[in-house]
């Protein structure tokens, strides 16, 4: 067999594109390197897709570094007729040490087909040519994600030393199936001294069977036979897809397991679209990454947070509670858009979040087009409460795929208006104005903020002034207790004063009530009600700032307090709301309007007492009142407690 060799590129007489200005086609993307491997690759392979296939396209990442039994196969093979030149680095990688490469792998699709020579690609099955030989061809995939296919580019620019091989098997014009190999490198485009003179070269390189008068890839048992020489693993005998190994990549200073968990973490954010379910439609893809053989979780967007909200976001835009959005002059039907809203925690940034500038606040409307790959995240206006937030999803229509590929830039990671002529640029900008339109009427601030003030959250800013200010504590706008000259703050724990007492941040003292319709069945070591004398009036010492905790697929307000005053005691909840930009404190709701309401009254061991009025036993202990907050309002809790007279 023809071991492969290296073919370097020279400058033909009509010339042709150098390396740097492949390698600069991208730009110079906000997004990072593997980030944009994610979105670019994934993308490749959603358009590779196998039309026919009933099951999920398979796309996965491994990390590895190359164990002994093939570190000398890779030496001497992709060593062998390497250019002399220090314009191709890939020869110091081999040689300084340990070789470490990154493999994106997908299956379930074509593979890389069609013929290996650009100037026989005459017909509509070119992809090996389109992905290993030329640059810029138009997509050829209806409604696919690529455009210009300049996103392969991210292979190269993610390998220091600008090298990839491509491993791919397909399905030929005659129905068998091919293996093919090729190695590629792309990096600075230079002159070399011949026996001739001097001469350019263009700085792309090919490594496979230079037998011919062009480079060929390695084919069937021969690129089969390398491939397991490499330890690369091979496809089954029915199976196509291709692998691009990565030599060398750039891990943007993270160590190989880091890089694998914000791996799996951007694969969530940027193609969750792909990995929900329907009732009648399985997921479209499957995704999984891997590092030394040790698997790393992609997390499920379902039960993720923030990222189950713009899974409830996309499945209102699917329903009949979704939005059509269209432009006016000239008349276009845009797309679908839906938009959900919770009470919500906030959530610990990650990353991959921050790399898409969603830090614990959720306030944005994730944009894509029919091909259900994410564009970007919109930032839409801040919710009137930091305990509210936000999803939404906009699907562009199919018959306008055209006009938002044509204003995405090359990493499809945007869509700017102005790139685009009239009236394509119209429907863009319209987009945005149909989608914050949207927003406002979701948020109700239509009318309400006047010209010139300040954009601040109101429940920022409410919770910032509400210890100037008495009565009872709320969270997210409404007032705080606290004691003269102090802010309570989330997450703040009483502390003892100079008399050895604990002093409150909310304390709210009630007089007896002997209201008989109070009286129920004794629960928690209680006794009956009934006229004995009260020593000491009990009071409630609530312990630092409600706080939300998830319970199953809904958040609940927590609030902890103790009893001090020893004995059994009746204790009611006082719960009341505040809109967003409303004042007062609503007790009664409208027609048809929720109201918070109480989960349980829990103990320390986590036991729960659902009746209201309940009565508990005073002391040290800690209880907790687990509130359900009321949608779109701000929640108030009081705690009123009694003393249960004994004889």
């Amino acid at each position: 067999m023809t071991e492969p060799q290296w073919f370097s590129q020279p400058y033909p007489p009509e010339g042709a594109s150098a390396a740097e200005g492949i390698r600069n086609q991208l730009g110079r993307p906000e997004l990072d390197l593997l980030t944009i491997l994610v979105r670019e690759s994934a993308q490749n392979s959603w358009d590779a897709r196998v039309a026919a296939a009933k099951v999920p396209v398979d796309y996965r990442i491994d990390m590895w570094t190359v164990g002994p039994a093939h570190t000398g196969a890779w030496r001497e093979l992709l060593l062998a007729g390497a250019p002399g030149t220090d314009d191709f680095p890939l020869r110091d990688t081999l040689r300084r040490g340990p070789i470490r490469v990154l493999a994106v792998s997908d299956r379930g699709t074509r593979g890389l087909g069609g013929p290996t020579r650009a100037d026989d690609a005459i017909g509509p099955e070119r992809d090996f040519v389109s992905f290993i030989r030329n640059i810029g061809e138009p997509r050829d995939t209806a409604l696919g994600g690529g455009t210009y296919g300049f996103g392969k580019g991210i292979f190269y620019l993610l390998s220091k030393p600008g090298t990839v091989l491509v491993h791919s098997r397909c399905r030929t014009a005659q129905g068998t199936y091919e293996t093919r190999l090729i190695g590629c490198t792309l990096w600075k485009s230079y002159v070399a001294g011949e026996d001739q003179g001097q001469r350019r070269y263009t700085g792309r390189h090919w490594w496979g069977d230079t037998s011919g008068s062009v480079v060929e890839p390695l084919v069937g048992p021969k690129a089969e036979s390398v491939a397991q020489r490499l330890g690369l693993k091979p496809f089954g005998a029915q199976e196509t897809g291709t692998t691009v190994v990565v030599i060398d990549p750039n891990l943007d200073d993270l160590e190989a397991p880091q890089a694998a968990d914000y791996l799996g973490a951007t694969i969530a954010w940027h193609l969750w679209p792909k990995m929900i379910s329907t009732v009648d439609r399985p997921p479209a893809m499957r995704f999984s990454v891997t590092c030394d053989g040790v698997q790393h979780a992609v997390p499920d967007p379902r039960v993720t947070r923030p990222l189950n909200m713009f899974v409830a976001a996309y499945e209102r835009m699917e329903g009949p509670n979704g939005s059509r959005l269209e432009c006016l002059k000239p008349r276009r039907f845009l797309g679908r858009l839906g938009l959900v809203k919770r009470i919500m925690p906030p959530f610990d940034p990650s990353r991959a979040s921050r790399m898409l500038n969603i830090e614990d606040l959720v306030h944005h409307v994730c944009l894509m087009r029919p091909a259900e790959l994410v564009v970007t995240y919109h930032a839409g206006p801040k919710p009137p409460s930091v305990n509210q937030g936000y999803a939404g999803v906009f699907r562009a229509d199919e018959e306008m795929d055209e006009v938002y590929a044509k204003a995405e830039p090359p990493t499809h990671d945007a869509w700017n208006a102005h790139s685009l002529d009239r009236p394509e640029s119209t429907f863009v900008q319209t987009t945005y104005r149909r989608i914050n339109e949207a927003l406002n009427d979701l948020l109700s601030l239509n009318g309400v903020t006047r010209p010139g003030a300040s954009n601040v959250a109101l429940g920022a800013a409410s919770s910032m002034f509400s210890g100037l200010v008495g009565g009872a504590w709320g969270i997210g706008g409404a007032t705080a207790y606290s004691r003269s000259g102090g802010t309570p703050t989330r997450g703040t724990r009483s502390q003892p004063d100079d008399t050895g007492r604990r002093p409150s941040l909310r304390q709210i003292n009630m007089p007896t009530d002997r209201d008989s319709s109070h009286e129920h069945s004794p629960a928690c070591g209680s006794v009956p009600a009934d006229d004995g004398p009260v020593l000491r009036r009990p009071r409630v010492q609530y312990i630092g700032d409600p706080y939300y905790e998830d319970r199953e697929d809904s958040s609940v307000l927590v609030q902890e307090f103790r009893l001090p005053v020893p004995g059994p005691q009746r204790v009611r909840i006082d719960l009341a709301i505040t809109l967003p930009g409303a004042g007062g404190r609503e007790t009664d709701p409208p027609v048809g309007a929720a109201m918070p309401e109480l989960v349980a009254w829990e103990d320390d061991t986590g036991r729960a007492y659902k009746e209201d009025p309940q009565v508990l036993e005073g002391g040290e202990s800690t209880w907790r009142a687990v509130v359900r907050p009321a949608p779109d309002t701000v929640t108030e809790i009081g705690i009123k407690v009694e003393a249960v007279r004994s004889q």
